[in-house]
């Protein structure tokens, strides 16, 4: 399990509109909290299943030291990335995390993320984004997710606009154009899973709750959670 675990996002120096957005971005680290809740849980509910949690914390601020637009980072195995936004950076951390994980070549690979505005433009507060390469997994995390009351809905891997990444000096740009952002997202993404089984959970949404909604209180909401650790709990190695 990967986690994007940005403790504060500002942007960087694609510093985010000066508006209420600012106080919600304590909640960036929502991913990477949900992975640790599902573990703290595993031991006591026997879990037959060896789980291992990357959470990618960092903060997202400008300085003078500060990721600047037009920087070529190397991600862990050499790939390199052009940064064209540096509020596209979950993605850069998530990166690293992810060949690390497939380094060790598990049965599956799950990353959980407030990855893309997009995804709550497109399916609003209460439900998550779900992409992935291997439908078998995500037929688990789609039964997980009903089981728990945690709605997830599949969007399109369309590899077609995987040329948008496409980068002149750089293996790949941390930004598409200026539709799909939350394909675009996933399609980075999965360049590092080295083709394992792999499921990409985009939480923008439901990470934040604006009054209390079922088992759910007004505020941050914990959301995958209990997706994840249900997951745990039923997984089945998918065929590759």
């Amino acid at each position: 399990m990967v986690g994007k675990g940005i403790m504060y996002d500002s942007g960087g120096i694609s510093l985010k509109p000066s508006d209420a957005v600012h106080a919600t971005m304590k909640q960036d680290m929502s991913g990477a909290g949900a992975i640790l809740a599902a573990m703290s849980a595993l031991k006591a509910l026997d879990c037959k299943s060896a789980v291992t949690g990357y959470l990618m914390c960092t903060d997202n601020m400008p300085s003078g030291s500060a990721t600047k637009l037009g920087d070529v980072l190397t991600i862990r195995g050499g790939t390199t990335v052009e940064v064209l936004n540096t509020d596209a950076e979950g993605r850069l951390v998530m990166a690293d995390a992810l060949v690390l994980a497939a380094e060790e070549k598990p049965d599956a690979i799950v990353d959980i993320a407030t990855l893309a505005g997009a995804c709550l433009r497109a399916l609003g507060p209460r439900i998550a984004g779900l992409m992935g390469n291997n439908d078998r997994l995500m037929e688990q995390v789609e039964v997980s997710a009903k089981e728990t009351d945690e709605p997830v809905w599949q969007l399109p891997m369309e590899r077609s606009y995987r040329p948008e990444l496409n980068s002149d000096i750089a293996d790949i740009k941390n930004m598409g154009g200026p539709n799909g952002g939350a394909i675009h997202a996933a399609l980075f993404l999965e360049e590092f899973v080295a083709g394992l089984p792999w499921a990409h959970l985009d939480i923008a949404g439901p990470v934040l709750v604006d009054s209390d909604d079922g088992w759910k209180p007004k505020g941050s909401s914990g959301f995958g959670a209990r997706l994840l650790l249900e997951l745990a709990l039923r997984f089945q190695a998918p065929t590759r």
